[in-house]
């Protein structure tokens, strides 16, 4: 959909039928981001009301990452094939389901059901709403702009939902984290029909392959299981051996299965453009690396400060005005200063406060303290967040942007499994037969080495955007047949 009306300024948005088509994917986003850690203040709650033990709390948080990232490239794929507008009504309308079975749940069961169908819908969301702003505006300047206001709807969600976590479950109990996705869901959905043009026929000769996309949900599943639940079963137990070796057989018979496909789920010609894979490899070191860090600020908040559900949302508003600040600003410095500054320039300031956090951080440490790491990692986060996308999706046809996206959001969904994984081991050890103040203070070391182990991500990822981006700007207007050029 490229609309003929005219915009405001030359590469702006204007006040028309995109603007208001861009407002409803930045709000679909901005949905499925706060399901992140929206939940994480209401944990303690949670556990008490419905009977998890401190083994088995952690799953309401994996369950739905594990089926968030596993069907991500599914929701891509389905994007292109067998429509936009369908795709993102269906995920919307599983989404907003699942959440009010989440308010309702009576028992553990209950509700990872409920999550692990959130994530299905969430994956159906992302990668839709991401190949819907990039078919409606044009490559260059004008889906910069577009991309950065999606990408703070999505950043800022993130760090909106600790904060809305918090207020909800001080003023109406754990229950409210889930119902209010109901009341943002369904508006949402109702404007699908309004707003976004109905999907036309299918392209003949395009096929979805099933077995295909079955292989390498169940693929990438079983691996993100086993990187999510391998710190606490212990990477040798039976489930996790057997959860990881089933996944890469499934991966291996998804390779075979593209190889002979006439039609294949991810096309050869993708996986040869250099901007779509930069986005992918930083959209990974990403989550794993910034993504991570709200859930040990969180815990460092309530663990070691002493902070209630309230208070710890409170203590996340400096971060998402800079995130929001950052992410919507991006796209403008993407088309001025070209990817390769903006990314390095965002990932500096991204390691600098990662290290100012982790010098911050301590048994007796305040808030006022983490201030000027909250800022700086803020900005890296905000920027990048919308960069890598805009990297993942230059060159790359309409048709395609579905399952484009797709692999770019497999990519920061993985990662993030991936790094939390591996940053709780960092932040846990030595932890084992501590209790009372040893602990808290032994916590609190934990959590400040965690922060040193993230700028070091950071810092890995910024040399892979010095080494894979280029020093030119992207051209304005951009081809589409600029595949080969890269980011």
């Amino acid at each position: 959909m490229r609309s003929t009306e005219a915009t405001s300024a030359p590469g702006g948005l204007g006040w028309n039928r995109e603007t208001a088509t861009l407002a409803l994917l930045s709000f679909a986003m901005l949905i499925v981001s706060l399901d992140q850690y929206i939940v994480v203040v209401a944990l303690p709650d949670i556990a008490r009301d419905l009977g998890y033990s401190a083994q088995t709390l952690q799953l309401v948080i994996s369950t739905y990452a594990v089926a968030s990232a596993g069907f991500l490239l599914f929701g891509g794929r389905a994007a292109d094939l067998l429509g936009r507008r369908r795709i993102l009504a269906t995920g919307l309308a599983l989404y907003a389901g699942a959440a009010l079975a989440g308010g309702l749940a009576t028992g553990p069961g209950l509700l990872l059901a409920a999550r692990a169908l959130q994530g299905l819908g969430g994956a159906l969301v992302f990668p839709t709403t991401l190949a819907l702003i990039n078919t409606t505006f044009p490559e260059g300047r004008s889906r910069n702009r577009a991309l950065g206001i999606w990408g703070g709807a999505g950043a800022a969600g993130l760090v909106i939902g600790v904060l809305l976590g918090g207020l909800l479950t001080q003023a109406f109990g754990w229950e409210a984290v889930f119902l209010v996705n109901v009341a943002l869901a369904v508006p949402a959905l109702l404007l699908v029909f309004v707003l976004i043009p109905p999907d036309g026929e299918r392209e003949k000769g395009r096929t979805f392959d099933l077995p295909g996309a079955l292989s390498v949900t169940l693929g990438v599943t079983s691996i993100v299981f086993a990187l999510v639940q391998g710190p606490g079963l212990g990477w040798l137990s039976p489930g996790i051996v057997i959860s990881a070796v089933a996944g890469l057989l499934l991966l291996g018979a998804f390779a075979v299965r593209e190889r002979r496909s006439s039609d294949p789920l991810v096309p050869p010609r993708l996986l040869s453009n250099p901007n779509l894979i930069t986005g992918v490899v930083i959209a990974f070191m990403f989550m794993a690396t910034f993504g991570s860090v709200l859930y040990f600020l969180s815990l460092y908040f309530q663990q070691i400060l002493g902070y209630d559900a309230l208070q710890t949302g409170a203590g996340f508003l400096i971060p998402t005005a800079v995130v929001v600040a950052g992410s919507t600003t991006a796209g403008q410095f993407v088309t001025r200063f070209g990817l390769r500054i903006t990314l390095v320039a965002a990932l500096a300031f991204g390691a600098l406060g990662a290290v100012l956090l982790g010098l911050a951080i301590a048994p007796d440490g305040s808030y006022i303290e983490l201030i000027p790491g909250f800022i700086a990692l803020s900005i890296g986060d905000g920027v990048v967040f919308t960069t890598m996308f805009i990297a993942a999706a230059t060159g790359v046809a309409d048709r395609e942007q579905g399952i484009a996206s797709g692999i770019a959001s497999t990519g920061s969904g993985v990662g993030a499994a991936v790094g939390l994984a591996v940053l709780v081991l960092v932040a846990t050890a030595g932890l084992d037969d501590l209790a009372g103040e040893r602990l808290r203070v032994a916590t609190a070391d934990g959590i400040s080495t965690t922060l040193f182990a993230v700028a070091g991500g950071i810092v890995v990822t910024l040399l892979l955007a010095v080494t894979r981006c280029p020093m030119s700007k992207l051209p304005e207007p951009a081809p589409v047949s600029a595949q080969g050029r890269r980011c």
